[in-house]
């Protein structure tokens, strides 16, 4: 196998392996995580900022580990690699839609999921055993001035009948 393959073909490896290949460091949401990405392009964005036209990341969970709930000002697609079933909760016009990114087509998972700019999301390893590794992309490209983490109380006095969903995917 050439180093491409070693890199990119990882088909019996544990999360702690894909952590150390990939370089994955811990995310501010939950997680790991490490860019891939960035393009030397930029526009501005709907706020007038200039950003990245795009940019993508690995992004790993692993058993209890959750994304919290966050949004972020851009549209953001989800890309499944490997691993258990990714979970993806998000509240759009105060309802909770659940998305399961996955290979398992017959139970209703997907390999690639879109969650629309502004949405507050989270996400968590079906069953919270084993892992799960996903790429995100973000156009235009992510930056940090554009990530909002939830609080708890905040987010439960905007969507009162979405609190057990909330209170399960907040740390605050």
């Amino acid at each position: 196998m050439s180093s491409y393959d070693d890199f990119y073909f990882f088909p019996t490896m544990n999360s702690t392996t894909l952590i150390q290949k990939l370089q994955l460091q811990p995310h501010p949401e939950g997680g790991f995580y490490r860019e891939t990405y960035r393009s030397n392009q930029s526009m501005l964005s709907n706020e007038e900022q200039n950003r990245n036209v795009s940019t993508s990341i690995y992004y790993l969970l692993e058993n209890k580990d959750k994304s919290h709930f966050h949004r972020i000002k851009s549209d953001e697609l989800w890309y499944f690699h490997q691993g258990k079933t990714l979970e993806i909760v998000s509240i759009q016009n105060n309802n909770l839609v659940t998305i399961l990114l996955g290979n398992d087509l017959s139970k209703g998972e997907v390999p690639q999921a879109m969650i629309p700019a502004n949405v507050w999301f989270a996400a968590r390893v079906k069953n919270e055993i084993g892992f799960s590794l996903v790429s995100c992309s973000v156009a235009p490209g992510f930056d940090f001035k554009d990530f909002e983490m939830a609080k708890r109380q905040d987010l439960i006095q905007l969507f009162p009948d979405q609190r057990d969903v909330i209170e399960n995917f907040t740390k605050e």
